[in-house]
Protein backbone atom coordinates (compact mmCIF):
# COMPACT_ATOMS: atom_id res chain seq x y z
CA UNK A 1 0.00 0.00 0.00
CA UNK A 2 2.65 2.56 1.03
CA UNK A 3 4.69 2.13 -2.15
CA UNK A 4 1.73 2.35 -4.52
CA UNK A 5 0.49 5.57 -2.99
CA UNK A 6 3.27 7.49 -4.68
CA UNK A 7 1.65 6.51 -7.98
CA UNK A 8 -1.85 7.52 -6.96
CA UNK A 9 -0.82 11.09 -6.18
CA UNK A 10 1.06 11.62 -9.44
CA UNK A 11 -1.46 13.93 -11.09
CA UNK A 12 0.60 16.23 -13.28
CA UNK A 13 0.10 16.03 -17.04
CA UNK A 14 2.23 13.49 -18.88
CA UNK A 15 4.75 14.88 -21.33
CA UNK A 16 6.06 12.06 -23.46
CA UNK A 17 8.15 11.58 -26.54
CA UNK A 18 6.43 11.58 -29.90
CA UNK A 19 6.54 8.79 -32.44
CA UNK A 20 7.29 5.12 -31.83
CA UNK A 21 9.93 5.67 -29.13
CA UNK A 22 8.87 5.58 -25.48
CA UNK A 23 12.27 6.69 -24.22
CA UNK A 24 13.54 10.17 -23.45
CA UNK A 25 16.95 11.65 -24.29
CA UNK A 26 19.47 10.44 -21.72
CA UNK A 27 17.80 7.07 -21.06
CA UNK A 28 20.81 5.14 -22.33
CA UNK A 29 20.14 2.00 -20.27
CA UNK A 30 16.91 1.14 -22.13
CA UNK A 31 16.65 -0.73 -25.42
CA UNK A 32 13.43 -2.04 -26.97
CA UNK A 33 11.26 -0.33 -24.35
CA UNK A 34 7.70 -1.71 -24.51
CA UNK A 35 4.49 -0.73 -22.78
CA UNK A 36 2.59 -3.69 -21.28
CA UNK A 37 -0.52 -2.06 -19.77
CA UNK A 38 -2.53 0.82 -21.19
CA UNK A 39 -5.19 1.98 -18.75
CA UNK A 40 -5.67 2.62 -15.04
CA UNK A 41 -3.15 2.48 -12.22
CA UNK A 42 -0.69 -0.40 -12.62
CA UNK A 43 2.47 -0.79 -10.57
CA UNK A 44 4.83 -2.97 -8.54
CA UNK A 45 5.30 -5.49 -11.35
CA UNK A 46 7.76 -8.20 -10.29
CA UNK A 47 9.23 -11.09 -12.27
CA UNK A 48 8.58 -14.76 -11.68
CA UNK A 49 11.66 -16.84 -10.88
CA UNK A 50 11.75 -18.21 -14.44
CA UNK A 51 11.53 -14.67 -15.85
CA UNK A 52 8.47 -15.46 -17.99
CA UNK A 53 5.70 -13.76 -15.99
CA UNK A 54 4.97 -10.67 -13.93
CA UNK A 55 2.75 -10.28 -10.90
CA UNK A 56 1.48 -6.77 -10.18
CA UNK A 57 -1.29 -4.67 -8.69
CA UNK A 58 -3.83 -2.79 -10.76
CA UNK A 59 -6.91 -0.65 -10.45
CA UNK A 60 -8.71 -0.26 -13.76
CA UNK A 61 -12.17 -0.59 -15.23
CA UNK A 62 -14.78 -1.15 -12.53
CA UNK A 63 -12.31 -2.01 -9.75
CA UNK A 64 -12.75 0.22 -6.70
CA UNK A 65 -9.23 -0.39 -5.38
CA UNK A 66 -6.08 -2.34 -6.27
CA UNK A 67 -6.24 -6.07 -7.02
CA UNK A 68 -3.45 -8.51 -7.94
CA UNK A 69 -2.91 -9.62 -11.54
CA UNK A 70 -0.44 -11.77 -13.45
CA UNK A 71 0.61 -11.54 -17.10
CA UNK A 72 3.30 -12.76 -19.44
CA UNK A 73 6.26 -10.44 -19.93
CA UNK A 74 4.89 -9.45 -23.34
CA UNK A 75 1.66 -8.25 -21.69
CA UNK A 76 -0.46 -11.19 -22.84
CA UNK A 77 -2.67 -13.50 -20.73
CA UNK A 78 -3.48 -10.88 -18.10
CA UNK A 79 -5.72 -12.25 -15.34
CA UNK A 80 -6.82 -11.22 -11.85
CA UNK A 81 -5.61 -13.67 -9.21
CA UNK A 82 -6.66 -11.96 -5.95
CA UNK A 83 -10.17 -12.60 -4.68
CA UNK A 84 -11.56 -9.16 -5.55
CA UNK A 85 -12.28 -8.13 -1.95
CA UNK A 86 -10.63 -5.37 0.05
CA UNK A 87 -7.48 -3.60 -1.10
CA UNK A 88 -4.39 -5.56 -2.13
CA UNK A 89 -0.74 -4.69 -2.62
CA UNK A 90 2.86 -5.94 -2.78
CA UNK A 91 2.63 -9.24 -4.63
CA UNK A 92 5.56 -11.56 -5.33
CA UNK A 93 6.21 -15.01 -6.76
CA UNK A 94 7.68 -17.73 -4.59
CA UNK A 95 10.49 -19.89 -5.88
CA UNK A 96 9.15 -22.46 -8.33
CA UNK A 97 6.47 -19.99 -9.50
CA UNK A 98 3.62 -22.20 -8.33
CA UNK A 99 2.62 -19.83 -5.51
CA UNK A 100 2.44 -16.08 -4.91
CA UNK A 101 2.18 -13.86 -1.84
CA UNK A 102 0.44 -10.52 -1.47
CA UNK A 103 -1.10 -8.30 1.21
CA UNK A 104 -4.84 -7.76 1.48
CA UNK A 105 -7.30 -6.00 3.78
CA UNK A 106 -10.17 -8.40 3.02
CA UNK A 107 -9.77 -10.16 6.37
CA UNK A 108 -11.04 -7.00 8.06
CA UNK A 109 -13.64 -6.01 5.47
CA UNK A 110 -14.57 -7.00 1.96
CA UNK A 111 -15.02 -3.31 1.11
CA UNK A 112 -12.20 -1.03 -0.01
CA UNK A 113 -10.80 0.89 2.97
CA UNK A 114 -11.25 4.67 2.93
CA UNK A 115 -8.63 7.01 1.54
CA UNK A 116 -6.36 8.72 4.09
CA UNK A 117 -7.43 11.86 5.95
CA UNK A 118 -5.54 14.71 4.28
CA UNK A 119 -6.70 17.15 6.93
CA UNK A 120 -3.63 15.81 8.76
CA UNK A 121 -1.41 17.10 5.91
CA UNK A 122 0.14 14.99 3.15
CA UNK A 123 -0.03 11.54 4.71
CA UNK A 124 -0.20 7.87 3.80
CA UNK A 125 -2.69 5.47 5.31
CA UNK A 126 -1.18 2.41 6.99
CA UNK A 127 -4.23 0.17 6.94
CA UNK A 128 -4.28 -2.07 10.03
CA UNK A 129 -6.34 -4.73 8.21
CA UNK A 130 -3.45 -5.57 5.89
CA UNK A 131 -2.19 -9.12 6.33
CA UNK A 132 0.03 -11.23 4.09
CA UNK A 133 -1.54 -14.12 2.20
CA UNK A 134 -0.22 -16.97 0.11
CA UNK A 135 -2.06 -18.62 -2.77
CA UNK A 136 -1.36 -20.65 -5.86
CA UNK A 137 -0.32 -18.54 -8.84
CA UNK A 138 -3.88 -18.70 -10.21
CA UNK A 139 -5.29 -17.34 -6.94
CA UNK A 140 -6.58 -20.61 -5.48
CA UNK A 141 -5.88 -22.15 -2.06
CA UNK A 142 -5.64 -18.76 -0.34
CA UNK A 143 -4.24 -18.91 3.19
CA UNK A 144 -3.09 -16.28 5.66
CA UNK A 145 0.58 -16.07 6.68
CA UNK A 146 0.27 -13.22 9.21
CA UNK A 147 -2.43 -12.64 11.77
CA UNK A 148 -1.28 -9.93 14.16
CA UNK A 149 -2.78 -6.53 15.08
CA UNK A 150 -1.76 -3.73 12.75
CA UNK A 151 -0.20 -3.42 9.35
CA UNK A 152 1.53 -6.41 7.70
CA UNK A 153 2.53 -5.86 4.05
CA UNK A 154 5.41 -5.08 1.65
CA UNK A 155 6.53 -8.70 1.44
CA UNK A 156 9.22 -9.92 -0.98
CA UNK A 157 11.00 -13.28 -1.35
CA UNK A 158 14.70 -14.13 -1.23
CA UNK A 159 16.23 -15.44 -4.49
CA UNK A 160 17.14 -18.70 -2.76
CA UNK A 161 13.45 -19.12 -1.97
CA UNK A 162 13.90 -19.60 1.76
CA UNK A 163 12.77 -16.32 3.34
CA UNK A 164 10.17 -13.56 3.12
CA UNK A 165 10.97 -10.04 4.31
CA UNK A 166 8.07 -7.75 5.20
CA UNK A 167 7.01 -4.63 7.10
CA UNK A 168 4.89 -4.98 10.23
CA UNK A 169 3.39 -2.84 12.97
CA UNK A 170 3.03 -5.79 15.35
CA UNK A 171 5.39 -4.34 17.98
CA UNK A 172 3.98 -0.82 17.84
CA UNK A 173 6.30 0.62 15.19
CA UNK A 174 6.81 0.02 11.45
CA UNK A 175 9.75 -2.38 11.37
CA UNK A 176 11.21 -5.01 9.06
CA UNK A 177 10.81 -8.72 9.83
CA UNK A 178 11.75 -11.95 8.12
CA UNK A 179 9.93 -15.28 8.16
CA UNK A 180 9.91 -18.62 6.42
CA UNK A 181 7.69 -18.91 3.34
CA UNK A 182 5.08 -20.74 5.44
CA UNK A 183 4.88 -17.87 7.93
CA UNK A 184 6.98 -19.59 10.63
CA UNK A 185 10.13 -18.39 12.44
CA UNK A 186 9.37 -14.66 12.42
CA UNK A 187 12.38 -12.50 13.31
CA UNK A 188 12.49 -8.75 13.85
CA UNK A 189 15.31 -7.06 11.92
CA UNK A 190 15.07 -3.30 12.65
CA UNK A 191 14.65 -1.45 15.94
CA UNK A 192 14.99 2.31 15.34
CA UNK A 193 11.95 4.51 15.90
CA UNK A 194 10.41 5.40 12.56
CA UNK A 195 9.44 3.69 9.35
CA UNK A 196 11.53 0.84 7.89
CA UNK A 197 10.10 -0.94 4.86
CA UNK A 198 9.98 -1.71 1.17
CA UNK A 199 12.81 -4.25 1.45
CA UNK A 200 14.32 -6.50 -1.25
CA UNK A 201 17.01 -9.17 -1.05
CA UNK A 202 20.35 -9.07 -2.85
CA UNK A 203 20.91 -11.63 -5.66
CA UNK A 204 22.83 -13.91 -3.27
CA UNK A 205 20.09 -13.57 -0.58
CA UNK A 206 22.68 -12.35 1.95
CA UNK A 207 21.70 -8.66 2.13
CA UNK A 208 18.62 -6.47 2.21
CA UNK A 209 18.05 -3.02 0.74
CA UNK A 210 15.19 -0.91 2.09
CA UNK A 211 13.91 2.60 2.68
CA UNK A 212 13.67 4.28 6.05
CA UNK A 213 12.70 7.47 7.83
CA UNK A 214 13.85 7.84 11.42
CA UNK A 215 12.80 11.05 13.21
CA UNK A 216 15.73 12.82 14.89
CA UNK A 217 14.04 15.40 17.13
CA UNK A 218 11.55 15.01 20.00
CA UNK A 219 9.01 17.01 18.01
CA UNK A 220 9.34 14.85 14.90
CA UNK A 221 9.23 11.67 17.00
CA UNK A 222 6.02 12.79 18.71
CA UNK A 223 4.39 13.69 15.38
CA UNK A 224 5.39 10.31 13.92
CA UNK A 225 3.95 8.40 16.87
CA UNK A 226 0.78 10.50 16.99
CA UNK A 227 0.09 9.90 13.30
CA UNK A 228 0.93 6.20 13.50
CA UNK A 229 -1.66 5.86 16.27
CA UNK A 230 -4.15 7.06 13.63
CA UNK A 231 -2.67 4.62 11.07
CA UNK A 232 -0.98 7.42 9.13
CA UNK A 233 2.60 8.40 8.27
CA UNK A 234 4.25 11.35 6.51
CA UNK A 235 6.22 10.14 3.46
CA UNK A 236 8.13 13.25 2.44
CA UNK A 237 11.67 12.00 3.17
CA UNK A 238 13.07 8.48 2.83
CA UNK A 239 16.69 7.38 2.56
CA UNK A 240 17.98 4.07 1.22
CA UNK A 241 19.67 1.66 3.65
CA UNK A 242 21.29 -1.78 3.40
CA UNK A 243 21.90 -4.46 6.00
CA UNK A 244 22.69 -8.15 6.24
CA UNK A 245 19.72 -10.47 5.91
CA UNK A 246 19.89 -11.25 9.63
CA UNK A 247 19.52 -7.56 10.54
CA UNK A 248 23.19 -6.91 11.32
CA UNK A 249 25.46 -4.38 9.63
CA UNK A 250 22.90 -1.63 8.96
CA UNK A 251 24.24 1.34 7.03
CA UNK A 252 22.77 4.31 5.18
CA UNK A 253 23.40 4.47 1.44
CA UNK A 254 21.76 7.73 0.31
CA UNK A 255 21.88 11.14 1.94
CA UNK A 256 19.71 12.99 -0.56
CA UNK A 257 17.14 14.48 1.83
CA UNK A 258 14.48 13.43 -0.68
CA UNK A 259 11.71 10.86 -1.05
CA UNK A 260 13.74 7.85 -2.20
CA UNK A 261 12.07 4.45 -2.26
CA UNK A 262 11.54 1.15 -4.15
CA UNK A 263 15.23 0.11 -4.09
CA UNK A 264 16.41 -3.03 -5.91
CA UNK A 265 19.89 -4.52 -6.29
CA UNK A 266 21.52 -4.68 -9.71
CA UNK A 267 22.29 -8.23 -10.93
CA UNK A 268 25.89 -8.03 -9.72
CA UNK A 269 24.77 -6.97 -6.23
CA UNK A 270 27.15 -4.00 -6.27
CA UNK A 271 24.67 -1.21 -7.00
CA UNK A 272 21.09 -0.24 -6.20
CA UNK A 273 18.45 1.14 -8.56
CA UNK A 274 15.74 3.17 -6.84
CA UNK A 275 13.05 5.81 -7.32
CA UNK A 276 13.58 9.36 -6.07
CA UNK A 277 12.34 12.93 -6.45
CA UNK A 278 15.90 14.21 -5.85
CA UNK A 279 16.18 15.44 -9.46
CA UNK A 280 12.84 17.28 -9.47
CA UNK A 281 13.17 20.97 -10.33
CA UNK A 282 9.53 22.05 -10.28
CA UNK A 283 7.96 21.76 -6.81
CA UNK A 284 4.50 21.91 -8.40
CA UNK A 285 5.05 18.53 -10.07
CA UNK A 286 5.27 15.07 -8.52
CA UNK A 287 8.39 14.19 -10.50
CA UNK A 288 10.05 10.89 -9.59
CA UNK A 289 12.88 9.32 -11.57
CA UNK A 290 14.93 6.15 -11.39
CA UNK A 291 18.56 6.38 -10.33
CA UNK A 292 21.44 4.01 -9.63
CA UNK A 293 23.96 4.27 -6.81
CA UNK A 294 26.82 2.09 -5.57
CA UNK A 295 26.15 0.17 -2.36
CA UNK A 296 28.72 2.38 -0.60
CA UNK A 297 26.75 5.52 -1.55
CA UNK A 298 29.04 6.74 -4.34
CA UNK A 299 28.42 7.10 -8.06
CA UNK A 300 24.84 8.41 -8.17
CA UNK A 301 23.53 8.21 -11.75
CA UNK A 302 20.18 9.29 -13.12
CA UNK A 303 18.44 6.62 -15.25
CA UNK A 304 15.10 8.12 -16.39
CA UNK A 305 14.26 11.61 -17.64
CA UNK A 306 10.46 11.55 -17.79
CA UNK A 307 9.07 14.62 -15.98
CA UNK A 308 6.26 12.79 -14.17
CA UNK A 309 6.70 9.39 -12.49
CA UNK A 310 9.04 6.42 -12.98
CA UNK A 311 9.33 3.88 -10.18
CA UNK A 312 9.19 0.30 -8.85
CA UNK A 313 12.18 -1.07 -10.80
CA UNK A 314 13.19 -4.74 -10.99
CA UNK A 315 15.69 -6.76 -13.00
CA UNK A 316 14.77 -10.14 -14.47
CA UNK A 317 16.49 -13.13 -12.85
CA UNK A 318 18.99 -13.33 -15.73
CA UNK A 319 19.68 -9.59 -15.53
CA UNK A 320 18.76 -8.96 -19.17
CA UNK A 321 15.33 -7.39 -18.74
CA UNK A 322 14.21 -4.42 -16.67
CA UNK A 323 10.63 -3.68 -15.63
CA UNK A 324 9.24 -0.50 -14.06
CA UNK A 325 6.07 1.58 -13.72
CA UNK A 326 5.66 4.97 -15.35
CA UNK A 327 3.26 7.77 -16.19
CA UNK A 328 4.88 8.16 -19.62
CA UNK A 329 2.65 7.73 -22.66
CA UNK A 330 -0.46 7.62 -20.47
CA UNK A 331 -3.89 7.60 -22.10
CA UNK A 332 -5.22 10.00 -19.50
CA UNK A 333 -3.90 12.12 -16.68
CA UNK A 334 -2.89 10.04 -13.66
CA UNK A 335 -2.64 6.69 -15.46
CA UNK A 336 0.36 4.57 -14.52
CA UNK A 337 1.48 1.63 -16.64
CA UNK A 338 4.01 -1.18 -16.66
CA UNK A 339 6.99 -1.03 -19.05
CA UNK A 340 9.73 -3.51 -19.89
CA UNK A 341 13.07 -3.01 -21.65
CA UNK A 342 16.33 -4.71 -22.44
CA UNK A 343 18.88 -3.37 -19.93
CA UNK A 344 22.05 -1.88 -21.42
CA UNK A 345 25.12 -1.30 -19.28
Amino acid sequence: MIRIFFVIIVISASVFSQGPSLTFPGEKHFKNLKQLTFTGENAEAYFSFDGKKLVFQSKHGDLKCDQIFTMNIDGSDMKMVSNGFGRTTCSYFLRGDKDIIYASTHGGSRDCPPNPDFSQGYVWAVYPDYDIYRSTADGKNLRRLTNTPGYDAEATVSPNGKKIVFTSERDGDLELYSMDTNGKNVKRLTFDVGYDGGAFFSPDSKMLVYRANHPTTPEDTKRYKDLLAKHLIVPTTFEIFVMNADGSGKRQVTKLNAASFAPYFTPDGKRIVFCTNYFATDPRKRNFDLAIINVDGTGLERVTYNDTFDGFPMFSPDGKKFVFASNRNSAKEGDTNVFIADWIE
